[in-house]
């Protein structure tokens, strides 16, 4: 997918500017601190640091500064449309299982730890800005003892996150800046909040057999419903992905079964880790919950879709992953910058 393909871009952030702030850094928080109208660092989960984005529109977003994790973005209704997992810490010895993490420099298994190093260290807060009530965040990390302990080279990650009433938005951008050149994969592994139905829980919230003591009509009726829910497990759908080759993990992760995409609408029928391959600039996702999420993209070249199912059964019925991700190595010589924005927004 070209750059040159995509059909949005990231709001203005020139005109009429609020407030702006830049240099702060926090390895941990004692009170909050609040230095742009819609922008503020406060204590989160395990007396850890996160920005607060809150817009006037009544919106809201989280990013803890470890693993720079987006782990909550509100619309104004109030739904949180990200889930994080019930067996999250927030203890920084491991990453925060949830939200939006990075996967970088790797993504998947490799010669470094799943998912690379980012979604393990401390990013630090660089700039904050508030232009038209749309509050903005930038993090930054850069190499370091630990990072080098296992990718011995010097970089740099910036990341802005901008919500909007209806929307929130990402740019990152990874600069080498080291004197020889290195390659990386990446990923926005993000989780959506979702409606899942379980054959368990769909006996017992229609309870078939009281039913059928009042009326044999309304008894056919919901078997019918039953077996067409039964179809897909879930309720969440993606669409815009057909034609596209992919990658199915489902049975052997390391040697995925190649294959095309050919439906309309893909659905989460159990187990699913699936990649797609020069995937288009724009999805739609469909939560069950009565939210359509549009999903725009600039270079991220491909997307996946993951569901455990059962290997994580206390949480798998609430959500679904779409991924924005860059599969192929990008290849970056001293000084050279590679930047992919990401935008969510629902109607």
């Amino acid at each position: 997918m070209a750059m040159a393909s995509m059909s949005f871009s990231l709001p203005n952030l020139n005109p009429r500017r609020v407030n702006r702030y830049s240099g702060m850094a926090f390895a941990s928080v004692n009170k909050e601190t609040s230095t742009t109208v819609g922008v503020r660092v406060t204590e989160g989960e395990g007396n850890l640091p996160k920005v607060v984005l809150t817009s006037p529109h009544g919106s809201e977003a989280e990013i803890y500064l470890f693993g720079g994790c987006i782990t909550s973005w509100k619309v104004p209704s109030g739904k949180d449309l990200l889930f994080v997992r019930p067996d999250a810490v927030f203890n920084k010895k491991k990453p925060i299982s949830g939200g939006v993490p990075h996967c970088f420099p790797q993504f998947g298994p490799g010669a470094i730890q799943q998912h690379g190093f980012a979604r393990n260290l401390d990013w630090s807060v660089v700039d904050s800005d508030n232009a038209d009530g749309n509050p903005v965040v930038t993090l930054l990390l850069k190499d370091g003892p630990y990072s080098r302990s296992m990718w011995d080279f010097g970089f740099q990650a910036l990341y802005k996150v901008i919500l909007n009433s209806k929307s929130i938005s990402t740019e990152l951008i990874i600069t080498n800046t080291d004197n020889k050149p290195f390659s990386f994969t990446s990923a926005l592994h993000t989780y959506f909040s979702e409606l899942l139905i379980r054959g368990n829980d769909l006996e017992n919230s229609l309870n078939l057999e009281e039913w059928s003591r009042h009326s044999m009509i309304v008894l056919l009726v919901l078997s019918v419903v039953e077996r067409r829910l039964l179809a897909s497990v879930t309720g969440a759908s993606v669409k815009g992905l057909k034609g596209c080759k992919t990658l199915d993990k489902e049975l052997d992760p390391a040697n995925p079964v190649e294959g095309k995409e050919e439906r309309d609408v893909v659905i989460f029928p159990g187990f699913v880790d699936r990649v797609y391959l020069d995937a288009p600039s724009e999805l739609q996702l469909d939560n069950g919950l009565g939210d359509v999420i549009t999903i725009k993209n600039t270079n991220w070249s491909d997307a996946v879709l993951w569901n455990p199912h059962l290997q994580m059964e206390a949480c798998y019925k609430d959500f679904v992953c779409v991924e924005n991700a860059q599969i192929g190595n990008v290849q970056l010589e001293p000084q050279q910058s590679w930047t992919a924005k990401q935008h969510l927004s629902v109607d």
